[in-house]
């Protein structure tokens, strides 16, 4: 895991506490794609996410409250895409 994708991890886990918690680096699917840097950095990502947080929370609040546990992470030289699948406890 690089560090990118490392402080993903500890900014989810420490403002959602999920019981899973799965970090896809995609960025080498997007090469030549806008926000990929040609180099080896950490702009595209994949997370997966079960946390008792989203329990009673539609889709939209789910992906508000990950963007908020990220801040900063999510600007054009960091983050440059993100895909989220957030689901609470007992959800398929």
């Amino acid at each position: 895991m690089g560090r990118v994708a490392e402080e993903i991890d500890r900014r989810i886990r420490a403002a959602l506490s999920p019981d899973r918690l799965e970090i896809v680096d995609d960025s080498s699917k997007h090469a030549g794609h806008a926000g990929h840097r040609g180099d080896d950095a950490e702009s595209h990502f994949t997370v997966r996410l079960t946390s008792a947080a989203f329990t009673g929370q539609n889709r939209l609040a789910r992906q508000r409250a990950v963007y908020t546990a990220l801040g900063d992470l999510i600007a054009p030289d960091r983050i440059h895409a993100l895909s989220i699948e957030a689901r609470a406890p007992g959800e398929s």
